[in-house]
């Protein structure tokens, strides 16, 4: 990767704080434009390898979009909940260090139980890109080991932290990919006839992009190229190089619902491991199943269990039972498996009681002096939006209580009984606006429901509360929960998918800016493939590559609205330090 200089990177840094970059994407505010104006990589320990130095760019006129190199994003100061001192960078003194990945979705794409054909509809259902998940995947680990620690620090990574959707179906053999892929080791990204492809993409139908075939289907024609021999590259056995740091996990909610919305009541198990997969249905069908699951999830399994047995059409294929869906114990419990503990910790924040419980949330190390709490936001009864349930919020409130030498009750009284005081950072697969879906947990029915707005009330009762880190959103934003008592506010931040375009990660810091104020710095990294792509090359390296710019051109996708601002890209996020 190219070196910039300090010259080059400020330069480069006003180009995009002007809204240059990706075809299409929002232009930074005039505010947003004078903070990023005023910083540079100067700032910086290094830049290289994040996209403070170079971000994926697009090229050409379309219809089809190649992709390069384009000058790095800057760093954007934001001052809403404290004033941002003089001198700070002299000051500075290095807390934590970590890595955030959300939104994998590693999938299982020959799966009978899978919507391609509802992608008009539901953009997510079919990706033309996604038979390359878990290469892509293995390609952002290689990303992060190859980073010797946090660009503004210069801290090594105490952790890296995948915020949920790791998988995309819940199957076993998703989450076997998953763990490979965090851990290292040999896997084989295929299912049933390992020796060859049997989903839609060598269907022959012009819904999908066909790669290996010649056939002019609706993706060839708005200029995706013919790639011989992609599917057979896709599916064929490759090693891992595995997180050379310590990693843990947070469950979202494709990792326990179908396809992330709807309910699992143990339906459908039959269908998940058989020989029959629907490939096309009917204009009026996919409709009504469309809706069904965006607004009866109920009566869409049924639906759906309906069409694999009486609608069409249905191609028949190899029947596997490691795509049977697992539970929220199994889910744990393939955590603490030894064969993919990696450099640990043993069980990736999940513990025997987990596996025994299905309870899904813990607390972790972050660094020595900062805890991390994570947060299970899913909710079994359907939808893809969360909530957490009484039990949890009780335990998390507990949790806070014991880390914190005061707080402020309901009243906003302050409370002087903690013990001990760490600063705490949530993590959760959802945000606090997509924690809305308050429907009872059908397996603990009694169980009142809580949204975000009640989660962010509870977090602004702790000043040791510095941040909560999520995903589900598919989408850069970073929002300020302001407070009038300075020392009660924090931000929410939120990153874009590994999937979708732009397929970012984040590197987050925190500081001690030793004049009352803490920083955290938020620093946006890529995949290690390169930018360039060629339709010839499916080695490990082109294949990852073909991930990035497939995704770029996906029909359903819309990249633009995931980018986010340049004031939710790379960041300094100044805080009131608690009892400062």
């Amino acid at each position: 990767m190219p070196s910039y200089s300090r010259r080059q990177f400020v330069a480069g840094a006003a180009a995009v704080a002007a809204g240059v970059g990706l075809a299409g994407s929002p232009r930074a505010s005039a505010a947003e434009v004078d903070r990023a104006l005023g910083t540079s990589a100067a700032r910086a320990v290094r830049v290289a390898g994040t996209t403070l130095e170079q971000v994926a760019t697009a090229s050409g006129t379309g219809p089809y979009l190649r992709l390069q190199s384009g000058p790095g994003w800057p760093l954007v100061v934001r001052t809403e909940l404290a004033k941002a001192g003089a001198g700070r960078d002299d000051r500075r003194t290095a807390l934590a260090s970590f890595v955030q990945f959300t939104d994998l979705h590693l999938a299982d794409t020959e799966s009978p139980v899978r919507f391609e054909y509802l992608a008009q509809y539901i953009d997510s259902a079919h990706r033309p890109h996604e038979a390359l998940t878990v290469r892509g995947a293995a390609s952002l680990v290689d990303r992060v080991n190859s980073l010797p620690g946090g660009p503004f620090t210069g801290a090594p990574f105490s952790l890296v932290m995948a915020t949920g959707d790791n998988t995309d179906n819940h199957e076993l053999v998703e989450l076997d990919w998953y763990l490979t892929v965090m851990s290292g080791g040999a896997l084989t990204p295929n299912t049933g006839d390992t020796s060859r492809y049997e989903g839609v993409q060598n269907s022959g139908s012009a819904s999908y992009w066909n790669p290996e075939s010649s056939f002019q289907d609706n993706y060839k024609a708005a200029g995706f190229p013919q790639v011989p021999g992609f599917l057979s590259a896709a599916g064929r056995p490759f090693t891992a190089t595995g997180l050379h740091t310590p990693w843990y996990t947070t469950v979202g909610n494709h990792d326990d619902s179908i396809e992330g919305t709807l309910p699992d009541l143990g339906l459908l198990n039959s269908l998940y491991t058989g020989g029959s997969k629907i490939e096309g249905v009917d204009s009026a069908t996919a409709a009504k199943l469309a809706d069904a699951i965006q607004h009866d999830p109920a009566s869409a399994v049924l639906l759906l269990a309906q069409l694999l047995t009486s609608g069409g059409p249905v191609r028949h294929i190899t029947p596997d039972a490691r795509r049977a869906p697992f539970t929220p114990k199994q889910f744990a419990a393939a955590h603490l498996s030894s064969a993919v503990t990696g450099p640990g910790p043993y069980g990736h924040g999940f513990t025997q009681a987990a596996a025994d419980s299905g309870k899904l949330y813990y607390t972790f190390p972050v660094a020595e002096g900062v805890l991390g709490i994570s947060l299970d936001t899913t909710n079994r009864a359907g939808w893809a939006d969360g909530s957490i349930g009484t039990a949890q919020l009780k335990w998390l409130e507990s949790v806070l209580q014991s880390y914190s030498t005061h707080w402020y009750d309901t009243n906003g009284n302050v409370v002087r009984r903690g013990s001990q005081d760490q600063y705490v950072l949530v993590f959760s697969h959802h945000t606090s606006t997509t924690m809305g879906n308050t429907l009872p947990d059908p397996y603990n029915l009694f169980e009142a429901r809580h949204t975000g707005a009640e989660l962010v009330s509870l977090l602004q009762r702790y000043p040791n509360v510095l941040g909560w880190v999520n995903g589900h959103t598919h989408a850069n934003q970073i929002t300020p929960h302001a407070h009038a008592v300075a020392e009660r506010s924090f931000w929410e931040i939120n990153t874009a998918s590994h999937v979708d375009f732009p397929q970012h990660a984040r590197v987050i810091e925190v500081a001690d800016n030793g004049d009352g104020t803490l920083s955290l710095f938020t620093t946006l990294i890529e995949s290690a493939a390169p930018y360039a792509t060629d339709f010839g090359d499916t080695s490990e390296q082109g294949l990852a590559a073909l991930y990035r710019e497939l995704s770029l051109n996906d029909p359903y996708a819309t990249p633009a609205a995931k980018f986010g601002a340049a004031a939710d890209h790379n960041t300094e996020l100044l805080l009131a330090r608690p009892g400062a």
